[in-house]
């Protein structure tokens, strides 16, 4: 934990620091998933202490926010501004305050600045001349800039075509919490007493979102937390899926039907395949609903090896949305301590299997490092493959790989993934069918590199006499590094 009581992100602050230490004005935008923190990283650096400050409001008029930003600007200021018909009116009467402060550096934070932009506002515009022709021009200028709605900040703020187009000096994603950093908030901040299992269920649910870690209640079971935050009646966390996507996306309908979608096919599906689920033409904009789904953490776009582009699958992987729709969305809400009675059971089972095989694509730098090969290049790749006849008539079973890093140093880790209570036992049976599975695998692909065996589990493998096919293991632990 950091001086100023933060967790992680000891990267983000130095990198923002840096440039409020910089002797020109400087534009930083700070994007991510809602809820990841961003407004608190930001307040907290700064102590509050901004020449002036502005959080947008959600699904509000132009007047609505015109008025409110009067109000803010009157509140720092000290004076009385007059009545702002539109957003150009806004910026000149801060500019004008800005003007009569004396001070080595005049820090600005605009929160929410998508909200900010309702149609036919000109909101951009008018910022991008406030930036261009004034706060540019001022060396002690430092402008913050937060947005959930990451799209928005990508393609109308950050890749603005217009007058901000290039001005914008660092944008920084903020991505959630990992589990060695989802350990140090519950223990510092919280206060909670957790083992590392019950911390990997909490990220599992949460997805290391700081906001929804925020909620966990000292002195009461993980499960009864659970409980208490998604299946009461009247929950706080119960509606926040439906809320993410009014709150992200115009379209919100047609992305939360995409993750529900993949979200009943584990391994991923094809565009083609998401398409004739949701009875949708394969075309542009299906393929701009999958980039921003991509674009703001909710799924992810992976190329098996040997297989081209067009052969791309997509996968659910914000493990939030996946527990709310695999447990909340068609829960009656009448039991109100569902997490508890079902803690151990086989559909709890299920999906902490996924959802554990999900922990770890978020956390391939921890498992390289366990693997001591942070420093080689290795893409991360998966494959699957149809059962087969080859031309000389041997049959093959096909099979499929869920993680694979394939190194540069000529070794490809073949990684299976098994969330368990235990060691992990290999019995003879298992391990003929990781040595069948290596032979597909090399037949298929013809690869010359060494495969090895990687087991990622939660307590490692069990040793006995078929534990000897397995080269290399990462456990739990490794993962909170």
């Amino acid at each position: 934990m950091t001086s100023n009581g933060l967790i992680g992100r000891a990267y983000e602050q130095k990198l923002i620091n840096s440039y409020i230490n910089s002797e020109k004005a400087e534009l930083i935008a700070v994007y991510g998933r809602r809820r990841v923190g961003k407004t608190f990283l930001i307040k907290r650096m700064f102590d509050e202490n901004f020449a002036f400050s502005f959080t947008g409001i959600y699904d509000v008029s132009r007047a609505v926010l015109l008025s409110q930003f009067k109000k803010h600007l009157e509140r720092y200021s000290e004076s009385t501004i007059p009545k702002i018909k539109n957003w150009f009116e806004a910026f000149d009467a801060l500019q004008s305050y800005l003007e009569t402060i004396k001070s080595d550096k005049i820090v600005l934070f605009f929160d929410e600045l998508p909200w900010m932009d309702t149609p036919k506002s000109n909101f951009l515009a008018a910022f991008g001349q406030f930036w261009n022709t004034w706060a540019s021009t001022r060396p002690n200028v430092k402008i913050i800039v937060c947005g959930s709605a990451t799209t928005w900040m990508l393609s109308k703020f950050i890749g603005d075509k217009g007058g901000l187009y290039g001005r914008v000096c660092r944008s920084i994603w903020l991505k959630p919490f990992t589990l060695g950093e989802t350990e140090a908030f519950i223990k510092e901040i919280k206060g909670i007493e957790l083992t590392r299992s019950q911390i990997l269920e909490a990220y599992m649910i949460f997805g290391g979102i700081p906001y929804y870690l925020d909620m966990l209640i000292k002195g009461i079971p993980l499960s009864k937390n659970v409980d208490e935050l998604l299946f009461k009646q009247g929950a706080p966390l119960r509606m926040e899926f439906n809320f993410l996507f009014r709150s992200l996306f115009n379209e919100a309908e047609i992305y939360r039907k995409v993750i529900e979608t993949l979200a009943s096919k584990m391994k991923g599906m094809s565009r083609q395949e998401i398409a004739d689920a949701l009875k949708l033409k394969k075309g542009g904009f299906l393929t701009e609903v999958l980039e921003n789904l991509i674009t703001c953490d909710f799924i992810r776009k992976y190329n098996a090896i040997g297989k081209t582009g067009q052969d791309a699958q997509y996968q659910l992987t914000d493990l939030f949305s996946l527990f709310h729709i695999k447990f909340v969305a068609h829960d009656s809400g009448q039991d109100s301590e569902y997490w508890s009675k079902i803690t151990g059971k086989g559909k709890m089972t299920a999906w902490s299997g996924y959802a554990f095989e999900q922990v770890c694509l978020h956390h391939i730098d921890q498992i390289k490092q366990a693997l001591s090969i942070g420093g080689v290049i290795g893409n991360i790749c998966s494959w699957a493959c149809k059962p087969f006849i080859d031309k000389n008539g041997t049959q093959w079973k096909g099979g499929q790989i869920d993680l694979l890093i394939d190194r540069a140093d000529d070794v490809i880790n073949i990684c299976e993934i098994k969330h368990v209570s235990s060691k992990y036992v290999i019995d003879a049976d298992y391990e003929q069918r990781l040595r069948d599975r290596a032979s597909l695998f090399r037949t298929v692909t013809k690869t010359k590199k060494a495969l090895h065996h990687t087991f990622i589990t939660t307590y490692g493998v069990a040793q006995n006499s078929h534990s000897g096919i397995v080269q290399s293991e990462v456990t739990m632990d490794d993962l909170f590094n």
